[in-house]
């Protein structure tokens, strides 16, 4: 059994042994703050009851039906129960204000036991009180927590019953009455409170402190990551937080997944256990080229864009790219997509007086072999010679694939680590160039430098 349900189902019994004490003891004795304190925990009954209810179904883990748990159950849980305070302690306020008023005082015994009486309850309710407050904050539980305001207003009621009866035994009729009217008011703010705390849960009223708190993790990513939208909700202690970040249209969609765990990682560092969503979004492009790229995107069918080039020729301004698509696209499907890129283009970048495009199929999936030992041994010796020509060294590594359009070649090259990436690239372009050149059997090359 967990921790929540056992302090609830302890709750269970304490409201069961008191609602006996101080209705026989009400009875005995005519005393109405008695009788309103036994109403009182009779309310503490079915609030135990249902509260033991919520956690038993919140603690479920979360389902197909209810993806984002059940933890809401509490909460609901805690509503019910203010409203059957309200009524209860509306009913003790109305028969106290007739016993204030009427011109005959009750006859209330206030005996030496019922004094006694209301001692015991005042020592449960202060043990109840410190078990349900100490659970509440362990456990982060709602329905605990209103469990232990409700015994603290209990605590507070038999305190003033026990001064009502003090009272009475010392010659003022009326103080009992003025004693369950007293409870009655303490009983009808507490319910208030606690209606008004579920009703916000339950209607995802936004939890401020933790919402400035997420914000302003956010704010703190370095390089700062643009916040267009932040909605937190919380329910039985845990929140949720869905987060709408933007960034550049052309960042490649690792970097807006690494941008979006960095965002996660700082919403739960400064709200801990919180749900969080990040959904990226691309950001206002900056320069021309960005602007075009960003509208080519909007187009569904296309797959891939790059080589973004702006140029000026003459007075105008013009754009051209290349435009990636599904290989087995029939052409003029094809054509249809270009046109529609270039119509999104003009639309969006007004400047721009013509945009050219060049269409590209997807690459597919190529079927590849290892060629066996000594096949390709004098294309091998080719390779090496052309590199160790061009660098001053053989290659780090070498190696060969066959396709159905030729011989592929893999080949690494161990370069001076105060080269430049500009100087490495265009060493990588002069090897490649020489060796499809020398060797026409070899349908590819692909350079890969490093220090």
């Amino acid at each position: 059994m967990s921790p929540a349900r056992r302090t609830a189902l302890v709750s269970v019994g304490a409201a069961c042994v008191l609602i006996a004490l101080k209705l026989v003891t009400g009875l005995a004795t005519g005393s109405l703050g008695l009788i309103s304190e036994a109403a009182h925990s009779g309310t503490d009954l079915v609030a135990a009851l249902l509260t033991y209810f919520a956690v038993s179904v919140a603690g479920r883990p979360a389902d197909e039906s209810h993806p984002y748990g059940h933890d809401k159950a509490e909460h609901l849980a805690a509503l019910a129960e203010s409203a059957i305070l309200a009524a209860v302690s509306v009913y003790i306020a109305v028969q106290a204000i007739l016993r204030i008023t009427d011109s005959r005082p009750s006859d209330v015994d206030a005996t030496w036991w019922a004094i006694g009486v209301m001692v015991i309850v005042i020592l449960v309710d202060l043990a109840r009180m410190t078990a349900s407050a100490r659970a509440a904050r362990r456990l982060g539980s709602p329905a605990l927590r209103s469990n232990a305001l409700h015994f603290a207003g209990d605590l507070v009621g038999s305190l003033a019953v026990l001064g009502g009866l003090l009272l009475t035994r010392a010659g003022h009729p009326r103080a009992d009455a003025v004693a369950a009217l007293f409870v009655a008011v303490l009983v009808l703010i507490a319910a208030g409170r606690l209606a008004r705390e579920n009703v916000d849960v339950l209607m995802d009223r936004a939890p401020s402190l933790a919402e400035a708190e997420a914000r302003g993790a956010i704010q703190a990513i370095r390089p700062p990551v643009e916040l267009r939208r932040l909605r937190m909700r919380q329910a039985a202690g845990r929140h949720f937080a869905d987060v709408v970040i933007a960034i550049s249209p052309t960042a490649a969609l690792a970097e807006g997944h690494a941008v979006a765990d960095d965002v996660e990682r700082a919403v739960r560092g400064a709200v801990p256990g919180s749900d969080v969503v990040v959904h990226v979004e691309p950001g206002l492009p900056g320069g021309l080229a960005d602007r075009a790229l960003a509208a080519a995107l909007t187009v569904p069918e296309v797959r891939e864009i790059h080589n973004v080039s702006v140029l000026r020729v003459g007075d105008r301004t013009e754009v051209s790219l290349h435009v990636k698509l599904p290989g087995r696209l029939p052409l003029d499907h094809a054509h249809a997509i270009a046109t529609r890129v270039e119509a999104a283009i003009a639309a969006a970048v007004p400047e721009v007086g013509a945009v050219h495009t060049h269409l590209e199929p997807l690459a597919d999936t190529t079927e590849a072999e290892r060629p066996a030992d000594g096949q390709v041994a004098a294309v091998e010796t080719s390779v090496e010679r052309i590199v160790e020509g061009v660098t001053g060294e053989r290659p780090r590594e070498l190696r060969f694939v066959r396709t159905d359009e030729g011989l592929v070649a893999f080949l690494t090259l161990g370069l001076e680590p105060e080269r430049s990436l500009a100087q490495a690239h265009e060493l990588g372009g002069e090897i490649r160039a020489r060796i499809r050149s020398e060797r026409p059997e070899i349908h590819d090359v692909f350079v890969h430098t490093e220090p």
